[in-house]
């Protein structure tokens, strides 16, 4: 008999959940479920990656081997606009799983978790009533859910007759659609509810569905989660655990929030059929909603904001040609073959790939700062290599001039967005977001949510405070785990070492981590503490099992997103206390895949200062100048860098950087712009070569003569991505 999870949490219920979207997948394929849901607390966080991960395994006819069944488990409260409660009267919250059954259901989630946010928010929790189900409860399954929902909980404190009461409104409302869910995690709660739910199901002939509500991967994460639970708590394990059924927020008296037992886990479908051997019906039925579910697939191509051109203009492609024309008309007074050549080329890409709306989109809010006094950064990345973007007054530098290539910032063979970075001073940054919130609607703009993980330093200090091991011996651990980014403590303690003892594609830590030396010699230590039973042990197993888990959500620094509708149509949104701005639910490495455009707006300390600085010399010494059109030919300037004066000078100021300043002495433009380059990890060795070669003391050579044309300016060193560009 085939069985499928229905309830079941992931991460993504912040400190809550401890399994992993990759791990429920391995399992749920490895024991042949057709279907696994997610389902976490009030919000939608992990659903694009959950649907996302789906599509990673597939059978050989291309069917997906495990189906998604997108859901949330909501906070339902009597009126979720009411904010104010106190110790005698509570906030009535329950529990009420959803599931979507097709893209209509899918999109009325999402309002809902939306909605649960915008509105319903109160303490830490997004609420929803039942106002909202009413309205938008199409396209979505039901069920009674946990002991902590509606009907159970009016079953235990009201009684069977209220129990029905409840049970008949939301039957009325969602009909064949809804479902009884029996858990059976040993507790006497459940077993009453049971009994009376099963009399409810026979009475109004309404199917009924066994689930388990799970919360982490296997049994033997039990601990691990139970920890996790004291890091959301701010408990210790030690403390008495309340082993009641509760919520989190229920505060007892010298002892702290837990699960009842180690019941809580993703069961297998013969260990689901062990414990429901009397209903096998249960389980069966399981596979009545999967078959209901329609597949999802929430990748989405872009919608781009509405950009409205002049009404003497059709096109907005028409519209960024006249701007293009006009700006270069401005730009270069006199237009050479060449540049027209460059403009008409560009257009003619920017029409084909559909982007002139994002061109004109982002032009028109530089513009609006600009217009504003806001200080703008000249422009760097890519997006520096379009003369249209130039020509637009999206960037100051003339690609012409400094050999960049359109082709690295769009190319016709590789269909992405443009990413353009915009940076501002730093008050100016909050004008030009306004502008935007101004034009595109506060609904349709909104700042990306970031979650922070627990890494493995994190993981490690977590565990150790929650396991009352010592202070000093948690850091001393700590230590031992090297310092660089993206280091993975599952790889410490179980990757082979060297290139050599490495076997099936596995990377080495010498390879991957580079890891050499005394970090080497910390990574033994480290598994020697492992492999033994004390507390140090125990610590470092929990952290492992934890590294990674989701332990707050953040606001990320500089992406903002415009959309071309209402947000909450699009894609899950939610607030903070941080950001008057909404929030995506969906986390900004994969918003573009959701459909919308992803823009950075940076506020840099560094234009604040160049800000000021123009502004103290006009009123200072009556001199206003345009820091746009300075030359760049000044020796003064170069023999501070030719000294290594360059504090306070970004991306210039650092001892390294100083050290090959004084001996490269450049007197060019030309030079600062290559140890920019070069100065990075990697190039870096080639700077001495560069500084030799400058000054004579090595002769330039080229592999090929013909390499000369693109490499002569950097003295036979490749140097730029151009350069690379060009060669090949």
């Amino acid at each position: 008999m085939k069985f499928s999870h229905l309830h079941v949490h992931t991460q993504f219920s912040l400190l809550d959940g401890a399994a992993s979207i990759k791990n429920l997948y391995k399992k749920a394929i490895a024991d042949g479920m057709p279907a696994l849901a997610i389902s976490d607390h009030g919000n939608m966080f992990g659903a694009f990656e959950f649907v996302k991960e789906a599509y990673n395994h597939k059978n050989e006819d291309g069917s997906l081997k495990v189906k998604p069944i997108v859901g949330c488990e909501f906070y339902i409260t009597q009126d979720r606009l009411r904010k104010t409660f106190n110790k005698e009267e509570k906030d009535p919250r329950h529990h009420q799983i959803l599931l979507a059954k097709n893209a209509l259901g899918y999109k009325n989630l999402v309002k809902l978790t939306s909605l649960g946010y915008i509105e319903g928010m109160y303490s830490k929790y997004p609420r929803i009533d039942k106002e909202l189900i009413h309205k938008y409860h199409e396209g979505l399954i039901a069920t009674t859910c946990c002991l902590g929902a509606l009907v159970p909980q009016a079953i235990l404190e009201k009684g069977e007759a209220e129990g029905e009461n409840e049970f008949k409104w939301w039957l009325n409302i969602f009909q064949e659609d809804y479902y009884v869910e029996l858990q059976k995690h040993g507790l006497p709660e459940q077993d009453k509810v049971n009994e009376v739910l099963l009399r409810f199901a026979k009475k109004y002939k309404v199917k009924v569905i066994a689930s388990n509500d799970s919360h982490y991967v296997d049994q033997k994460d039990f601990n691990a989660h139970d920890i996790l639970l004291c890091i959301n708590t701010g408990e210790k394990q030690a403390t008495p655990a309340l082993r009641e059924f509760t919520d989190d927020d229920v505060l007892a008296k010298n002892k702290r929030f837990a699960f009842p037992n180690d019941q809580f886990f993703l069961k297998t479908t013969q260990e689901m059929s062990q414990v429901f051997e009397n209903l096998p019906a249960a389980i069966d039925n399981t596979n009545e909603i999967v078959d209901k579910v329609e597949l999802l697939d929430l990748k989405r191509d872009i919608l781009l904001p509405r950009f409205v051109v002049p009404p003497s203009f059709k096109l907005q492609d028409e519209y960024l040609e006249n701007l293009t024309w006009a700006g270069a008309k401005e730009r270069y007074k006199i237009l050479s073959p060449e540049a027209e050549e460059r403009i008409k080329f560009e257009l003619g890409i920017i029409h084909k790939m559909g982007f002139a709306g994002y061109f004109l989109i982002v032009g028109d809010f530089i513009k609006a700062g600009r217009d504003m006094g806001v200080f703008v950064g000249p422009g760097r990345g890519s997006a520096a290599g379009s003369v249209v973007a130039y020509c637009i007054g999206i960037t100051n530098i003339d690609p012409i001039k400094y050999n960049l290539l359109f082709e690295r910032f769009l190319n016709p063979e590789r269909k992405s967005m443009p990413d353009i970075d915009t940076d501002f001073d730093d008050e100016g940054r909050q004008k030009v977001i306004d502008y935007v919130v101004q034009k595109y609607g506060k609904n349709q703009v909104a700042q990306i949510i970031t979650y922070g993980t627990m890494a493995a330093k994190s993981s490690i200090a977590d565990v150790a405070r929650v396991m009352d091991l010592p202070l000093a011996e948690s850091r001393a651990i700590s230590k031992l785990v090297p310092e660089r980014p993206g280091i993975n403590l599952k790889r410490l303690l179980h990757a082979p070492f060297t290139i050599k003892e490495a076997k099936d594609g596995e990377k080495s830590l010498e390879e991957k981590e580079q890891l050499q030396g005394d970090d080497i010699e910390n990574v033994k230590r480290l598994r020697e503490l492992y492999k033994g039973d004390d507390l140090q042990s125990k610590v470092l197993h929990e952290a492992e099992i934890l590294e990674g888990s989701v332990r707050n959500t953040g606001i990320h620094a500089s992406a903002i997103i415009i959309a071309p509708q209402d947000l909450t149509d699009l894609l899950p949104v939610a607030t903070s206390k941080e950001s008057e701005l909404w929030l995506t639910q969906i986390e900004g490495g994969t918003i573009e895949e959701a459909g919308v455009i992803k823009m950075d707006f940076l506020g840099l300390k560094t234009l604040s200062i160049l800000k000021t600085a123009l502004h103290l010399i006009l009123q200072n010494h009556s001199i206003k100048i345009d820091i746009d059109t300075i030359g760049l030919e000044d020796e003064k300037t170069y023999k501070l860098y030719q000294q290594g004066d360059t504090n306070g000078t970004f991306q210039f100021e650092s001892p390294g950087m100083q050290k090959y300043l004084r001996e490269l002495k450049p007197d060019k433009f030309d030079d600062l712009i290559a140890m920019n380059a070069l100065y990075r990890p990697g190039p870096m060795a080639y700077i001495p070569e560069y500084v030799d070669r400058k000054h004579g003391k090595k002769q330039v050579v080229y592999d090929l003569p013909d390499m000369e044309e693109f490499l002569k300016e950097t003295y036979g060193i490749t140097v730029y991505q151009e350069q690379v560009m060009l060669l090949s």
